[in-house]
């Protein structure tokens, strides 16, 4: 788990927290150090997010936002062709739902962020 400043972004993280992941195998060996697929939600959308991955031969299933296709297609030719997505691998509580998985059963916390006198607080169940 990777904690930053709350009035961090979490997309100028994606790097880091990728290279902190370990896959393990159905049976005995090390880690996996690369996944098969990675999935995020439209904050990660940026060229250097869908880039990382692809240099480590990580697939990656991330929506583009309607304002970058639209800039896309304004451009015509010279805005490229659109990134690869795969509807069916994707759904749009897909990384939400994992993540309530693992809040149901405890093994990431649930934070709350309170606001006090400009100053965030994070609170989490004891």
């Amino acid at each position: 788990m990777l904690v930053t400043a709350g009035q961090r972004g979490d997309s100028p993280q994606f790097a880091a927290v990728l290279d902190a992941i370990r896959v393990p195998r159905t049976g005995p060996g090390r880690l996996r150090v690369r996944p098969l697929r990675v999935r995020g939600d439209r904050a990660y959308s940026s060229r250097a997010n869908r880039a990382y991955p692809r240099k480590r031969g990580i697939r990656c299933t991330i929506p583009e936002p309607a304002d970058q296709a639209a800039n896309r297609k304004r451009r015509g030719k010279a805005g490229g062709r659109p990134p690869a997505f795969d509807r069916e691998d994707y759904k749009a509580h897909a990384v939400e739902c994992g993540i309530n998985r693992l809040k149901v059963r405890h093994e990431v916390a649930h934070v709350k962020w309170e606001s006090h006198e400009g100053r965030r607080h994070v609170l989490t169940p004891d």
